[in-house]
């Protein structure tokens, strides 16, 4: 088992070989899938001299409150058929983690194929994400939509410095480079792009992009929405409903702190209505992305809460030690912190006989910095537990807005 980076010169056909084994690729897809590897840091592991696993993560950055925070997506695991079930996408993903912590990175973020796998590399549960199945002619929307601009994947950049400025929301990640959702705009061959150039430079000041499994009646489904006010959002809305006479279903994903359900005209009605139908109206709740920190005195250094101040022990466990070599740049965050949550937060090496001790899995904690769930509720389902009065006061410090990315992990 070797490590190294990726070489597009003498790696690229056993890439497409991995990507097409487990169904990443299709024919007519190996410049877009070429492309995708150039956007971060990408390395492969051999097996009997040949390469079997290719990682990649991409560097973002991830609001918190009112910061942004450097930050690694780990944007791509795919291990061949010959090579499953030997720990080799695992310690490639913990090596590639180590370099983006050593690099700067505070957190990791990864959308996921299932619940458990990457929890071996100390990555929690993040928020339930909402996703909407409606008829356009539901929509609750008085005003008509003004006549949109139409975007083509050609426009890909300005789409993407739009997606950059959308709503500012807790849990906002946002890719450093452009390759990502340059790759991801291509890559629905019936994809499509309509909004407003209202800024003063003329750029897109909101807009939506579709892509439609059947052109003619839907289901239509919108991939992302850019928006920053109560009234381009309404705007995005109205032009959705114009596709009232035609198209039958809309995929949306709930907006970040929005309750979609109130633009939906009867919508239980609906859903009555059309159960098991070709075209059923319904929401369905997935949690699909976790989180890690992977600097802790970094991190809460940028971390800036209204709530009264907590002053407590932290015995932290990083399931990602046992995973890395001896010779890695980075061995995880596991370890003994006095830490303090306020105005001002810190993460410093160490106990204090005087305070109470928390203790927690770094899956746990990072999922209780987050804002995903409250210390006292992470008490009954994962790895978090000390004094009921410790967690009380982290439940009233730790008062966040549930995060959400927004984007495609």
């Amino acid at each position: 088992m070797r490590f190294r980076e990726y070489n597009p010169d003498t790696d690229r056909a056993a890439a497409h070989r991995i990507w097409r084994e487990i169904g990443w690729m299709r024919e007519g897809d190996e410049e877009p899938t070429d492309l995708y590897f150039t956007g971060g840091r990408t390395w492969v592991a051999e097996l009997e001299g040949e390469p079997e696993c290719l990682s990649q993560t991409m560097s973002a950055s991830v609001r918190y409150l009112e910061e942004e925070m450097p930050a690694a997506v780990l944007a791509a695991v795919a291990t061949s058929h010959v090579a499953r079930q030997r720990g080799l996408a695992k310690r490639l993903m913990a090596h590639l983690l180590a370099l983006d912590a050593a690099d700067g990175a505070l957190l990791s973020i990864v959308g996921y194929f299932d619940q458990g796998y990457y929890n071996h590399l100390g990555f929690g549960n993040g928020s339930y994400e909402v996703d909407f199945d409606f008829d356009p002619a539901t929509l609750m929307v008085s005003d008509r939509a003004r006549t949109p601009r139409r975007f083509t994947r050609d426009d890909w950049e300005i789409l993407h410095a739009a997606h950059l400025s959308r709503r500012p929301v807790h849990g906002r990640c946002n890719y450093t480079s452009p390759v990502h959702f340059r790759v991801e705009t291509a890559h629905h061959k019936t994809a499509f792009g309509l909004g407003y150039c209202d800024t003063p430079d003329g750029s897109p000041s909101h807009c939506l992009w579709l892509n439609a499994d059947n052109m003619n009646a839907g289901p239509y489904r919108v991939e992302w929405m850019v928006f920053r006010t109560p009234e381009q959002f309404r705007e995005l809305m109205a032009l959705l409903r114009s596709f009232e006479d035609q198209v039958r279903l809309i995929h949306l994903r709930q907006p970040p702190g929005l309750q979609f359900q109130d633009m939906l005209s009867r919508p239980l009605r609906q859903r009555s209505i059309t159960h098991r139908g070709g075209f059923e109206n319904a929401a369905h709740v997935t949690g699909g992305w976790q989180v890690r920190l992977l600097d802790l005195p970094g991190a809460l250094a940028r971390t800036h809460l209204m709530g009264a101040p907590v002053r407590f022990n932290l015995l932290l466990r990083d399931p990602i030690a046992d995973l890395l070599d001896d010779g890695a740049p980075w061995r995880g965050i596991g370890g003994e912190y006095v830490v303090a949550f306020g105005e001002e937060s810190s993460a410093t090496p160490g106990q204090s006989a005087a305070l109470p001790t928390l203790t927690a899995s770094v899956n746990a904690f990072s999922r209780m910095w987050f804002g995903v769930r409250a210390a006292s509720d992470l008490a009954y389902t994962d790895e978090l537990s000390g004094p009921p009065e410790l967690l009380q006061q982290l439940d009233e410090t730790l008062r966040l807005p549930e995060p959400n990315p927004d984007c495609e992990l």
